[in-house]
């Protein structure tokens, strides 16, 4: 990968950018202000000196300039000083002429300030004027008035040299932790970013490991920020997956006992049956076997296809007010013949109607499951109770209960208390609680020595007045 273009690099370059910002934006605010105001401090300087300079100013030509120069140089702290000739404006141009230097405390060349637009302003307004210029030797602040006593135009003109080589050095100490900064922020920035998209790149590896379907290596950052709390949902994902997959691979393997035994079963009693030397009943026997056999395998093909759908929230499920007491009388009579079969007492026990809202048929299965399981599952002589109890369907037995440590189990697909896989195919039950919890009802287990008690709880009907017709039906899934 381009380094250029990883995370790292933009997030370091991100960094600097800022950095250069924020420089940039001190730099100017910073140093244009800073030279304005050494230039204002030398303006005001010079012209918190201009009313002393005026007060000693000499009241005629015929006066020591030298002294006067020298003393009002002095005063504004070694500024020069240039006196020029000043005529009052004629009424008919307005402008007032001003004439060249006639004293100066620097006279070698009077000629750099013979024009100077400073002293012309104050000429023109007749008041103090200040400012700066710029001439072939640098720039100057000056600030200039009028003399009243000679008529004349003082100048105080001080060079800004120093001050602006003040600015300047500031300018390139700015430049240079400007610079500075940028590579320190360039580095720092790069490391940090580094690291954080280190994690990243394991995070990276970490779900190509989970796509490729090795779930074995935990995804680890111990970090509390929000790559943290991604790698541990990250962890918690491959945990679920792992589980997901370890329940595929058992459904697969379970499903396939499933259909090998019968279809082994199968597979030898037609073999048998090909032998003429069988009699009738021998013969009438095997059939009686395979049918019980094919029974099997539709049994287990209607329970894998119920498993699907309801996987993929494809099953139709109806929410209907019904009468559970009808129903567990339905559920009574079709298993009082096995019940005799296999020597249990089936018992009925009802008060009256118990409305509940589910779906009919799911309802019996789930019931049939109940009841099958617990004349399959007990000794003979154990008793089986079905009851109904407000809106819940009620299958209990006298058997030797379900141990602790496996109840939650139970309900698991291809799951058995004994390990036998002859018993039955470990579906009713699964099915049972995912058809429950689709009526929006729940599927309970209580067990212990004194026997097993399943109970199916459904939500209750509304009144009558308000009763969901029988012939309207609310598909759930």
């Amino acid at each position: 990968m381009n380094p250029f273009r990883s995370v790292g690099a933009r997030l370091s370059l991100a960094l600097a950018v800022v950095v250069a910002l924020a420089l940039g934006l001190v730099y100017l605010i910073v140093v244009p202000s800073l030279r304005q105001r050494l230039i204002d401090a030398r303006l005001n300087q010079l012209r918190d000196a201009v009313p002393q300079v005026v007060q000693i100013a000499p009241q005629s030509q015929f006066d020591p300039w030298p002294d006067f120069l020298q003393s009002a140089s002095s005063m504004a702290d070694g500024a020069r000083v240039v006196v020029y000739t000043f005529q009052v404006p004629a009424a008919s141009t307005g402008h007032a002429t001003l004439g060249g230097p006639i004293e100066d405390s620097n006279p070698v060349n009077s000629r750099d300030v013979q024009h100077d637009p400073i002293a012309q302003q104050a000429a023109d307004t007749f008041d103090i004027a200040a400012g700066t210029v710029s001439r072939d030797d640098g720039r100057f602040a000056e600030v200039a008035a009028p003399m009243p006593a000679l008529g004349d135009i003082v100048l105080l003109s001080a060079s800004l040299d120093d001050a602006l080589a003040n600015v300047h050095t500031v300018q390139r100490r700015l430049l240079e932790a400007g610079l500075l900064a940028l590579l320190l922020a360039l580095g720092v920035g790069y490391g940090a970013a580094y690291l954080f998209a280190r994690r990243i790149r394991r995070l990276e590896e970490a779900a190509e490991r989970i796509a490729s379907g090795r779930f074995d290596v935990p995804v680890v950052d111990r970090g509390a920020d929000e790559l943290g709390q991604l790698a541990r949902a990250f962890d918690r994902m491959r945990l679920r997956l792992s589980q997901l997959e370890r329940a595929r691979r058992e459904f697969i393997g379970n499903a396939s006992h499933e259909l090998r035994t019968p279809l082994f079963s199968l597979r030898g009693f037609i073999e048998l049956l090909t032998d003429e030397d069988l009699d009738e009943s021998t013969r009438r026997e095997f059939l009686e076997t395979m049918r019980e056999q094919v029974d099997r395998l539709q049994r287990l093909a209607e329970d894998l296809l119920d498993l699907t759908r309801l996987d993929a929230g494809r099953m139709h499920i109806e929410r209907r007010p019904v009468d559970l007491a009808e129903l567990a009388q339905d559920l009574h009579e079709e298993f009082r013949a096995v019940a005799v079969a296999t020597a249990h007492p089936l018992e009925l026990e009802s008060a009256g109607k118990a409305p509940a809202l589910g779906d009919e048929e799911r309802i019996l299965r789930i019931g049939r499951a109940l009841v099958e399981n617990a004349l399959k599952h007990t000794q003979p002589g154990a008793r089986v109770l079905v009851r109904t109890e407000g809106a819940s369907l009620v299958v209990t037995d006298d058997g030797p209960g379900i141990p602790s440590e496996y109840s939650r189990d139970v309900f698991e697909r291809f799951y058995r208390v004994d390990g036998a896989r002859a018993s039955g195919s470990g579906l009713g039950l699964a099915i049972a609680r995912e058809l429950a919890e689709a009526m929006g009802g729940t599927l309970e287990l209580e067990s212990g020595e004194g026997g097993t008690t399943f109970t199916l709880r459904l939500p209750a009907a509304p009144p009558e007045s308000d009763a969901i017709p029988r012939e309207t039906a609310v598909p759930v899934g």
